[in-house]
């Protein structure tokens, strides 16, 4: 069920719409009774604890006070943003028992489904946009939106695939030689990494090199010195070939685009300058709401008074999830937010020499990559307001923490 509800969430334009993020709530809600069902039919009831458990109940209970209080500048907003709030939460508790429970024959089985939805996802996304003339699913044409893939924004695509590609990378370090599947597994590589580049997003592309940096450094350091070369040679060969696919299906003015990634004013969409002026306009919304900020969800609502800038936009978002963390959650949330940060890089990165003596820790590794490349991608946007990246974030946190987690009770 909890698998299921993974892929097909981003089918779902990325499950912005209510009845998608409802029906995820729902069937997150469905996943944790089955998992209570069944632990009470085998009479045994061991749970796994994280850290980030408390910090996210403390998160949650400072929304609450918020909206109970009558703190928020939007209270219905800010009900439904609780309410997805809730729903990380139970996903990422119930795929940590999973995840755990499983072992590590079961994490490498997620990394192959892992492997073939990130293949077909990618090749579904490349078609599309070289026949459905801006159309999703070559029927639905957005307005002022540049889709690609299943979501109407670009940058959202990017950043599912952001999360996808370094646990594949992770998969295909981990696999034996003579494993007939690594042939697939790289595959599976070169189609998502085309397409990641093929969407346009600067956001994407610059998140992306980061996670390559950090996971060619990772395994350089950790990995056994006979594999390095043929490993390393393998993932040189991918990227030519995903560079090779993606200037082969690019008309020419994705490349042109990306090429702008690190000019500091330039885009179709938001610039770089409307996302600085954003950030600042977040902080003199912190400045008048210091402590619980102005409520979970209400920057849409609340922006206007503060934008500092001429625009025709209305802006839903800061394009800078820390910041707009600041402006919803006031210095509370914001410290809260830091020490979910500290957390995660403090245990997601502990005995690599250990854990990727594994299959299943290469792919544990390649999970906290990936949630690293969405965290720096959420400097620039708003990939956490996305409920499929969201709940797909939920998930690789759980697998990225999976090998620190202790047993809480049994």
């Amino acid at each position: 069920m909890l698998l299921l509800t993974l892929l097909g969430a981003p089918l779902a334009f990325g499950a912005v719409e209510t009845w998608a993020w409802a029906s995820l709530a729902v069937l997150v809600c469905v996943s944790l009774f089955l998992w209570t069902l069944g632990s009470v039919r085998q009479r045994v009831a061991r749970i796994w604890w994280s850290p980030l458990y408390l910090v996210g109940m403390l998160f949650l209970l400072l929304g609450g006070a918020q909206y109970s209080g009558h703190l928020t500048l939007d209270p219905i907003r800010t009900r439904e943003s609780l309410l997805k709030l809730a729903a990380y939460l139970l996903l990422f508790f119930v795929a940590t028992q999973l995840v755990v429970s499983g072992g590590e024959e079961s994490l490498v089985r997620f990394g192959f489904v892992v492997a073939a939805y990130a293949c077909a996802l990618g090749l579904f996304a490349m078609l599309q946009f070289c026949s459905s003339n801006g159309r999703i699913y070559w029927t639905v044409r957005p307005e002022n939106a540049w889709p690609f893939g299943p979501y109407v924004n670009r940058n959202h695509y990017a950043g599912l695939m952001e999360l996808l590609i370094p646990m594949v990378i992770g998969l295909l370090l981990s696999r034996p030689e003579h494993d007939p599947r690594r042939k697939f597994v790289a595959v599976a590589v070169l189609v998502a990494v085309a397409s990641l580049l093929l969407s346009g997003s600067r956001g994407g592309l610059i998140s992306f090199l980061v996670e390559a940096l950090l996971l060619g450094g990772i395994f350089w350091i950790h990995s056994k010195r006979e594999g390095r070369r043929a490993s390393a040679t393998l993932l040189a060969l991918g990227g030519a070939a995903a560079a090779t696919l993606f200037f082969w299906l690019d008309p020419g003015e994705i490349s042109t685009r990306l090429a702008t990634a690190f000019e500091y004013s330039h885009a179709a969409e938001a610039t770089n300058d409307t996302r600085l002026m954003l950030a600042r306009d977040s902080l003199r919304m912190v400045r008048d709401h210091p402590w619980a900020g102005a409520g979970l969800g209400s920057f849409e609502d609340v922006h206007p008074r503060y934008q500092s800038f001429a625009s025709d936009l209305v802006f839903t978002h800061a394009h800078n999830d820390y910041a707009e963390a600041l402006a919803e959650a006031g210095l509370a949330g914001g410290a809260l937010v830091l020490l979910a940060l500290v957390i995660f890089l403090r245990r997601a990165f502990t005995d690599l020499r250990e854990r990727l003596r594994y299959e299943a820790g290469w792919i544990q590794v390649g999970a906290a990559v990936g949630c690293s490349g969405l965290l720096v991608h959420s400097l620039a946007d708003f990939n956490f307001h996305i409920p499929a990246n969201a709940a797909w974030f939920s998930v690789c946190l759980a697998v990225a923490l999976s090998s620190c987690c202790k047993r809480l009770s049994s």
